[in-house]
């Protein structure tokens, strides 16, 4: 089977949807890989480990009208949907439930199209988990950007001048993004407390030596596939005034909150902002889906009464090596499931759910009401 990953089109993108060690593997089991001049060099993969471990080298255009499987990271652009061999697989993250006109043109060009983020959250489907890869590293980072932007130290420092308090760091929403975030940030030794809407991650924050802080008798509010549900007007007012309090005394605070396919929910406020100490520093990892701070502009830092509101966009990206490392892991797991090991083709069972859930357009037609 043909298998190819060109180079990354958009230029905010540094990482590679396969790395070595996986076309290392795919070559062994009797592939045949393609990867674009270039594709892995920003996130540290030389074209030459590439050609170590035998792939060959072919031009995006190349790749997308030869291969049996197209990978990418980012959505393929109209230009590669337009090249892609017909009954071609892709296999890319694609925003496939706010972008009709992507999923609708996949289905046009007669392509299979799998969709990265559609992996559903069960346990035998976990090492495909794109989102939890990916959102461990946005926390990790989004731990750092607040140590290098708030200017005092994190961890408590006893010095010949006197002893500095540690920083006081915020974390809101407990997924996988802010459970790094709280571990990174307790690692470099900030007094951390956490808050969610879900009960449940209460005992995971408190595992990692944060303090894990909810209004009194709130209602836990875990929905499907440990999802947060969404909360009424009354009950985001409720926790917005608990929270006012602890962002008060706040050196730093990280907001992870997300719901895949929809805006994200507003956490925090204007007149919340207000009450922050000046110095102090938001790093809003909801940006791209419209953040969870009132003012965040994604892609920039703006500052409002001396708080910095930072909104970094694709912050996995930031961190393209290991960011690589784990995409191509998830993207050998679903190969895993729809490769033959034995023989080598294609078998894709709709009856399984990982695939079922996954794939947007088949046989020419969108699939889950997902096209225009």
């Amino acid at each position: 089977m043909k298998i190819g990953a060109p180079r990354e089109s958009d230029p905010n993108e540094n990482r590679v949807a396969l790395v070595p060690e996986s076309v290392e593997r795919l070559v062994k089991a009797g592939h045949e890989i393609f990867i674009e001049e270039g594709a892995g060099t920003v996130a540290g993969f030389p074209d030459s480990a590439y050609a170590e471990v035998g792939a060959k080298t072919a031009s995006a255009a190349e790749i997308a009208g030869t291969v049996d499987i197209f990978v990418h990271v980012q959505p393929p652009t109209s230009g590669e949907i337009g090249s892609l061999k017909k009954g071609s697989i892709v296999v890319s993250t694609m925003n496939a439930r706010t972008d009709a006109k992507l999923v609708s043109s996949l289905a046009s060009a007669g392509s299979t199209a799998l969709a990265m983020e559609l992996v559903p959250r069960i346990a035998r489907a976990q090492r495909m988990d794109v989102l939890s890869s990916q959102a461990s590293i946005s926390g990790y980072k989004a731990a750092l950007l607040a140590a290098n932007s708030i200017g005092k130290y994190l961890p408590m420092m006893m010095t010949a001048a006197g002893t500095i308090p540690p920083a006081k760091v915020l974390v809101l929403g407990a997924g996988v993004a802010g459970l790094q975030a709280i571990a990174t940030a307790r690692r470099l030794g900030a007094v951390v407390e956490a808050f969610d809407v879900r009960a449940a991650a209460g005992e995971q924050v408190e595992s990692l030596g944060a303090t894990f802080i909810q209004p009194p008798a709130s209602e836990d509010a875990e929905g499907a596939g440990g999802y947060a549900r969404e909360q009424t007007g009354e009950q985001q007012a409720a926790q917005r005034e608990f929270l006012k309090d602890h962002i008060a005394e706040a050196d730093a605070v990280i907001t992870t909150a997300a719901i895949p396919g929809r805006p994200a929910p507003l956490l925090i406020t204007e007149d919340m902002v207000a009450v922050m100490r000046p110095g102090s520093i938001v790093i809003d990892l909801a940006a791209e889906s419209g953040g969870n701070v009132a003012g965040t502009v994604a892609g920039e830092v703006i500052e409002k009464n001396g708080v910095a509101i930072n909104g970094p966009i694709n912050v996995p990206s930031s961190m393209p090596f290991h960011a690589s490392q784990l995409y191509s892991r998830n993207v050998m797991a679903l190969f895993d499931l729809i490769i033959d090991r034995k023989e080598g083709t294609l078998n894709l069972d709709f009856e399984d759910e990982v695939i079922d859930t996954m794939c947007v357009a088949h046989e020419g037609e969108a699939r889950h009401g997902l096209g225009e």
